[in-house]
Order: structure tokens, then sequence, then C-alpha cells
């Protein structure tokens, strides 16, 4: 699948060939991450059922940046579940670990790491096997070189998934690490079947690829605006979505688009001072017909105070009886926690287009060095 509305040459002549690449192919990914782990869904059940029955069994979700908002996405929807779970990024847990971990729960640590050598994963992991007295480590990531990988491989009290070829984002910026990521934590720790969730990914894969050529014509008449902030709403875990969605605007704009992220209830609570006339505002709207009221109300006080330069909302769900601009982005049938693939894919394609607009290079939109692909510079002290 290529990036719908620009040329290989062209995209690679201005830095954003993998950029492109890596947005374009995540159905492809998802695909395969899904026929994985139908294929290792005994072993898997193997490792963690037994944790799931332990009492005052806890998840712990981690990772830094993007990795630690994949996290937060998905938190509140496996308490939904009925699971002790909670997003504490890395860069918390390696600075603050008796504040986020209990050393006398059982406790899976679930990181998700694009590369594995990022110092704060590296070390939240030695931390936490220091800290807790029961714990166990579940490892995602994209780098089968990494320090992570290599830790699971060692250890009979960890299991790592290894994301599909082509994850390993080229890029600066991550995209489908995170949503290889994603997924695979939705499948491994739900209730749902492998069937089940395979039907959900194809549902979703087939969305995202059939919608990617529509919303392009969208992503390029926004990125011509001259917005200076990007406001992304959501509620629940998709407020979890829309932080790394906020992110990936700033990231690929190297600062230039000043971002925020919020809730739908908790944006009247001082950040809507953020909106000006240089403000573009996206909502993320759930599905769930009770969280939906507020994502609705927000937006018709938003469009009724006329203070953004434009405001859109992402959609599953008919809503021509409100007044607005709604892009339908998947169907009903797909609950908030799937919905994170089709709306995190616009808000990165949006990234990736402002930022050619601004003439930047997406690839590595901070050429200097101050900002890294991988962090650099970080001194992790010994914990007693």
């Amino acid at each position: 699948m290529t990036y719908p509305g620009f040329d290989t040459q062209w995209l690679t002549q201005h830095g954003a060939v993998h950029t492109a690449q890596e947005i374009a192919h995540q159905p492809r990914l998802w695909r395969e991450m899904a026929a994985t782990l139908t294929a290792t869904e005994a072993d898997d059940n193997a490792f963690l059922q037994p944790l799931f029955a332990l009492p005052g069994f806890r998840i712990v979700m981690t990772g830094a940046g993007t990795s630690a908002y994949a996290g937060e996405a998905l938190a509140p929807w496996l308490v939904r579940q009925g699971m002790d779970a909670r997003a504490v990024a890395t860069t918390d847990i390696v600075s603050n670990p008796r504040e986020y971990l209990d050393p006398n729960a059982p406790t899976l640590l679930v990181s998700f790491a694009r590369s594995g050598n990022s110092p704060e994963s590296v070390a939240a992991v030695a931390v936490a096997d220091q800290t807790v007295t029961n714990i166990w480590h579940l490892i995602l990531t994209c780098n089968g070189e990494g320090e992570l990988y290599r830790y699971a491989q060692q250890s009979d009290k960890a299991r790592c998934h290894l994301m599909p070829e082509g994850s390993n984002d080229k890029s600066f910026a991550m995209t489908s690490s995170y949503t290889c990521m994603t997924l695979s934590a939705i499948v491994l720790l739900g209730s749902a079947t492998r069937a089940a969730c395979t039907e959900q990914v194809e549902r979703v894969a087939s969305c995202v690829e059939n919608g990617t050529a529509q919303w392009a014509d969208k992503v390029n008449t926004l990125a011509e605006m001259d917005y200076q902030r990007l406001i992304i709403l959501g509620s629940g875990g998709l407020a979890g979505v829309a932080r790394e969605g906020a992110l990936k605007s700033l990231e690929l704009s190297a600062g230039r688009v000043v971002t925020g992220f919020e809730s739908s209830l908790g944006f009247r609570h001082g950040p809507k001072f953020m909106i000006n006339p240089e403000t573009l505002v996206i909502q993320f709207f759930s599905t769930d017909s009770y969280t939906r009221q507020y994502d609705r109300d927000m937006y018709s006080e938003i469009r009724a105070n006329g203070k953004t330069l434009s405001h859109i909302a992402l959609t599953a769900v008919d809503e021509g009886d409100i007044d607005g601009e709604f892009i339908s982005v998947a169907d009903a049938k797909l609950d908030d926690v799937w919905l994170t693939f089709p709306y995190i894919v616009f808000a990165q394609m949006l990234a990736m287009t402002k930022s050619l607009q601004l003439g930047l290079t997406p690839d590595n939109p901070c050429p200097s060095g101050e900002v890294n692909r991988v962090v650099q510079g970080v001194t992790i002290y010994p914990f007693s």
C-alpha cells in the first residue's frame, strides 16, 4: 500500500519516504501481527492465565513518550474488562519507583519499547525486579537486537513478542511501532478470543485501507491552513490516543505547531484557554452512547463559541442531528479501543502533511540533533 497523493521519488527528495511508508503499511502489519498471535495463543495463555488468577494481581503498562501513551490508551479499557490495570511511564518509574510499584502486589510489567534500548525502558525493568517481590514481564518490542528482547530470552519470568518486520520505524516519529504494540496488548490482555480479535483486526485494517485515500483530501486541506496550535480531545482511553495524536504533530513540526490534548469534560477546566483564531481542534468521538453525550456537548460548545480557525470531529456514528463537520472513519461496530487505529492514522497523516507544508523533513524533523529518535544523555542512578 502506498501513501495516497504522493509520489515515492518526491517523498524521498523531501525526507518523508520512511514516514509515509510506515503510515501506509500499518494495515498489512496488523494482519501479520494477528496471525502471529493466533499461532502463539497456547504459549501466551500458559504464561498469562495463571497470573490473571493471582489474588491482588495488577498490570502496570509502561514506556516512554509514545510507548507510554499506548498504556494510557489501554488502561481504562482493561479496567472495564475487570483488571487492576494502570499506565505509568518508565520515566516516572525510574525516578520514583516507590511511588508507582507495590512490593507486595503480584505484578505484570508490560513494556512497550520500539527499540528496547531506551535508558529508561531498560532501567524500569531492572528497578521493577529490585522492588517487586513477585514480578513478571511482558515485553512488546520492534527490535530483535534490543536490550529488552535479550533480557526476555534469558528470563523465565518474561515473555516477549517481536512486532512484524517493518514496524521498527526508520523515521523519527513512532507510527507503525505504536499501533502494532497497542494491537498486541489488546489481543494478549483482553478477554476476547483470538478468532474474535482477528475479525476486529480485519475490520480495522479494511477500514483504514479504504478510508486513507478519502482522508488524504481533508488532511491536505487542514495542513494548508495556517494553524499555530492543535488541540485533540477524547474521552476515556481516547484521551490517551489524543495525547499520542498531539505528540505526532509536535514532533513532526519540530515544535512549530504547539499542541495540547485533554478529555472532553476536562477541557473546560482551564485548557480551553488554548483556543484562539489560530487553533485547529480535532475531537475523537466515542462510540459509547453515554460517553458520546459529553463529546457532543463539548463539540457544540466550541462551535458556538466560534473562536477556532477550524474544528472537526472524527466519529464512527452518524452525528447528523448536530451541526458541524464530521469525518466518518469507521463503522459503529468498533468500540473505542479499536477506534484507536483509524483515529491515530488520521492524526499521523496530518502530522506528516503539515510537516511537509512547513518545509520540514518528517523522517528527521530535527537534523541538528537536540531531540533524537532513541533518547540519549540520560544518566541512570543506582537504586536500592
